[in-house]
């Protein structure tokens, strides 16, 4: 496997895929075993043209515009939780990934596969929230496709999104632009929406008033990126904040310390992780984001987005304290020092 003429951002490319292996939940999850799949086997064949592979939009020059490009499956069970469903998670998805490049969003296409069986009602409630999360983000669905499946081929309904956004000039946003001194900030606590979907799951014996945090980051980051420089935004969604931050660090070449003290959670999250033996830092967000900034525009920034909806409980957690091999340390409570990786694989499957 030819691997030379392909810029991974940091990442080490493992073996090539043995002829016997199958693919697990856990290449799903965000985590070890997602980058895995990525590096093995879709950047060499497809990732070629792609330089900015690893961030969450790639960036087009177009007639001396720049337009920003993603794509995204969702499947969740169940269709519906609380605060959100699978269609809010569908255009908020999309319209994150484009704002996380610094994009204003313009336009989103969808494509709906469909179980045989699926209620009607079921359709009609999730196309009438992507509307409406459509309309709170400032966008439009200019096309899309359906596609029935047979019972049993789809688990009630899988949805792909795709959204299209402008850069503006002089915006410049990405997982390897971190540098030493910048200040690392989180838009509000972590791990609501992995944990409002597992509270409705079937079986697992526990209840909480928690809602997702599902929601369209676009607004809050036009706000923030008129108060200050930002040198990257990321939305942690599948593997949490460690895996996110690992991946930034890796993208980056910086070393990431993070204050355990200073990271928000919300004590219903907490009391299901320890109940479930889950960590907050590695359950999946929708509607949060983490950005690094350099200390001279931090404070300014996090004024304003405290002054925003999404951003009310936003905090700074920690820094980049120095460029290097890439690593993400926490500073414990107690005094000690622990080191994240990315999740190592599935935690929580079908959350987005």
């Amino acid at each position: 496997m030819q691997t030379d003429d392909l810029d991974f951002e940091g990442y080490t490319c493992p073996l090539p895929i043995q002829q016997r292996e199958t693919v697990v939940l856990g290449h799903g999850s965000g985590g070890k075993l997602s980058h895995d799949l990525l590096t093995r086997l879709f950047l060499p064949e497809l990732g070629k043209a792609a330089p900015r592979a690893l961030d969450d939009a790639a960036l087009l020059g177009l007639e001396g515009a720049r337009l920003a490009l993603t794509t995204d499956s969702h499947v969740v069970a169940p269709l519906f939780f609380p605060g959100g469903d699978i269609g809010r998670l569908a255009v908020c998805g999309t319209v994150n990934d484009l704002a996380m490049v610094g994009a204003r969003p313009l336009a989103l296409t969808s494509a709906f596969i469909i179980e045989e069986g699926l209620p009607f009602e079921t359709l009609q409630r999730v196309v009438q929230s992507m509307q409406s999360a459509a309309a709170e983000a400032g966008v439009f669905i200019a096309a899309g496709d359906t596609k029935v499946v047979q019972k049993g081929g789809a688990d009630g309904l899988f949805i792909t999104t795709s959204g299209v956004g402008s850069v503006p000039p002089g915006v410049e946003v990405s997982g390897a632009n971190a540098r030493p001194g910048d200040v690392v900030i989180v838009s509000g606590t972590l791990g609501d929406h992995g944990i409002a979907v597992l509270s409705q799951r079937e079986g697992l014996g526990f209840e909480t008033d928690l809602q997702s945090d599902v929601a369209p980051l676009n607004g809050l980051v036009a706000e923030m990126l008129a108060a200050g420089e930002i040198h990257v935004l990321r939305d942690p969604t599948r593997g949490g904040l460690a895996t996110t931050l690992v991946e930034i660090s890796r993208q980056s070449q910086v070393v990431i310390e993070l204050r355990q003290e200073a990271i928000p959670v919300k004590a219903q999250v907490r009391a299901a992780c320890e109940m479930l033996g889950f960590d907050p830092l590695y359950i999946a967000n929708e509607g949060k984001l983490v950005a690094f900034a350099p200390e001279k525009d931090a404070g300014r920034i996090l004024e304003t987005m405290r002054k925003h909806r999404y951003g009310q409980e936003a905090a700074i957690i920690g820094r980049v304290v120095e460029a290097g091999s890439p690593q993400v340390r926490l500073k414990t409570a107690i005094g000690g020092t622990r080191l994240l990786d990315m999740l190592p694989g599935e935690m929580l499957p079908r959350i987005c």
